[in-house]
């Protein structure tokens, strides 16, 4: 009788059975698997923690980068790892011997890596945002879906314990009914707006542009005003503040609030932008309706904000102190009927504040109803293939995919300048059918995307 081997059960198990089942099938497994056989794909900037948070308790096993510059750090630290610059080469050499795949590339080579490593069966962890576009993000998420894979989304707030004390908080009525949600931020910090040139250079030797490149479909030159870190603010490669912290920032409320489903967009206060580059500024407000037993919730988020204590432009939320500091990068504020919760950060990695201080003491007696996570999101989808835990919290079907379409509707209500409708079930602006154009990107040849 021929036995499955460690990668093939993975695999097996992984796409046959789906991920709420995966689990149960993989106990038994433990020992077996032991270390997991890490692929990780883009190792600097965010790869480079990513590949630090998933470490722990795995193998290194195989290093993607297009710039082997980014990557010398790792393939200085992890000797025994096989490095590649292109991970379409990767995939089809050492499919068969890849357990776990991270992806810490700029955004829009996200979705083409993913969509490979779940064709494969293997499971993936994609840094925020899912995708930069709405069209990739919900094709993502269905194929995900469809191949039972496991997955996370890397915003690593929705590991941390403040982001389900939050909830346990709301739920237990500590403030009351909320009815409204601040969060601000200092991004951009990488150039955006109108003006801006980006002077070509020769291509260095240790970096492969075309690949680089990828799916974009316009042909820009090589310039080291957009790799490695300045890609942020294009259209084309990013999704600007709103995408680089939204999802970040807002999971705290998606996941606490349930505000899953249709909402109306609105942008205002936008600086001046053009077709290639995000604004510097803007102020966006999402409208949910009432769902359940939760009343209607205004989110109010504000970008290229300075300093928000001195700062004109900024609206300070209600419900705290007028002479409260608040933290010049991140904050958001829930502001409930009877009280006011407060994280001076975009993550809920600081304790909350409340406002009143007298509702602490009911505070202290709201019992834990949500399990804490350890280790990040990487560590929590390791726990997941072996058997040792559920499917991630932000995993793309559930969780992490219509969160990442509510922060890009947001970018398309700046864009298109109007009030959308959004219908979250049809994926569209409704009674807008000149905005849908603007929902999936326009592919180069070679790199058009294959679902199959």
């Amino acid at each position: 009788m021929m036995h499955p081997s460690r990668r093939t059960f993975i695999k097996t198990a992984s796409t046959l059975f789906g991920s709420a089942l995966a689990p149960n099938l993989l106990l038994g497994e433990e020992s077996a698997l032991g270390q997991l056989n890490v692929a990780a794909i883009g190792c600097g900037g965010k790869g480079k923690s990513d590949i630090s948070e998933i470490a722990p308790g795995n193998r290194i096993a195989f290093l993607c980068d297009v710039d082997k510059n980014m990557a010398k750090w790792a393939i200085e630290k992890y000797p025994d790892a096989r490095f590649f610059s292109d991970y379409r080469e990767m995939f089809a050499e050492v499919g068969d011997q890849i357990d776990v795949v991270t992806v810490s590339t700029p955004d829009h080579m996200h979705f083409p890596i993913a969509c490979e490593a779940i064709r494969l069966g293997k499971p993936v962890m994609v840094q925020k945002p899912m995708c930069n576009s709405l069209w990739e993000t919900r094709a993502l998420s269905n194929y995900a879906e469809e191949k039972g894979v496991l997955t996370v989304m890397g915003n690593q707030g929705a590991t941390m314990q403040g982001t389900r004390l939050l909830r346990e908080w709301i739920e237990a009525g500590l403030i009351g009914e909320v009815k409204e949600v601040y969060y601000w931020t200092n991004r951009p910090i990488w150039p955006q707006g109108t003006g801006l040139s980006f002077p070509s250079d020769p291509v260095p030797a240790t970096l492969d542009w075309d690949v680089w490149q990828g799916t974009c479909a316009t042909d820009r030159p090589y310039s080291p005003e957009i790799h490695p870190f300045k890609w942020r603010g294009f259209w084309d490669y990013g999704c600007g503040a709103l995408g680089d912290i939204g999802c970040h920032s807002m999971n705290s409320a998606f996941w606490a609030l349930d505000l899953k489903g249709d909402f109306v967009v609105e942008a205002s206060k936008v600086s001046p932008f053009d077709e290639n580059m995000a604004p510097k500024r803007a102020t966006i407000i999402y409208d949910f309706p009432a769902k359940g037993s939760r009343g209607p919730v205004k989110v109010v988020w504000q970008d290229g904000v300075g300093d928000p204590n001195t700062d004109k432009e900024f609206v300070r939320p209600p419900g705290i102190p007028d002479d409260l500091e608040l933290n010049k990068g991140f904050g958001q504020v829930f502001v409930g009927t009877e009280g006011t919760i407060f994280f001076n950060d975009a993550y809920c990695s600081t304790s909350p504040i409340l406002f009143p201080e007298t509702l602490m003491k009911k505070a202290r007696t709201i019992p834990r109803v949500y399990p804490r996570v350890k280790g990040g999101p990487t560590q929590e989808l390791c726990r997941a293939i072996r058997g040792e835990g559920p499917k991630p919290v932000s995993n793309f079907e559930d969780h992490a995919g219509p969160l990442t379409e509510m922060v890009l509707a947001g970018n398309l209500a700046v864009r298109s300048g109007k009030r959308i409708d959004w219908d979250m079930e049809k994926m569209e602006a409704r009674g807008m059918p000149e905005v849908q154009e603007m929902l999936k990107r326009k592919y180069r040849a070679g790199w058009e995307p294959e679902l199959t």
